[in-house]
């Protein structure tokens, strides 16, 4: 871990303030997703947001965040060539939302590299 994730003036609760801006970009991609996806009735698009959700849970149980951190990079970049294809018109809700993945995608990278995998949380184990 870094300096600045084991300095107590770098956490709020529990959490580094990184992570907690993690989180923040998980809630705005995830309600923008499911916003847009029962506006514009496009089911997949919902439910991608719906998975945002599934991840926060996790996350807040502690679960294997280092994996989560991991899976979270591929799960919002390939959004993009997603979106690019299925997407004629875009508006400024949705450059707003791919903001916000890339500042995601670069915090998810920044976490699972600093992240040491003695402290990722609950593991499952041979007996799960």
């Amino acid at each position: 871990m870094t300096k600045a994730q084991n300095n107590p003036a770098g956490r709020i609760g529990s959490l580094t303030q990184l992570q907690w801006l993690a989180v923040a970009l998980v809630i705005v991609t995830g309600v923008l997703h499911v916003y847009a996806g029962l506006v514009e009735g496009r089911i997949p698009v919902a439910l991608a947001g719906v998975g945002y959700a599934g991840a926060l849970v996790l996350f807040f149980f502690d679960y294997r965040r280092r994996l989560l951190y991991l899976i979270g990079i591929p799960y919002t970049a390939v959004q993009f060539p997603l979106w690019i294809v299925a997407k004629s018109e875009y508006g400024m809700i949705d450059y707003v939302d791919k903001a916000v993945q890339v500042a995601l995608i670069l915090v998810l990278v920044y976490l699972y590299l600093n992240t040491s995998s003695e402290s990722t949380g609950n593991t499952a184990t041979a007996a799960d």
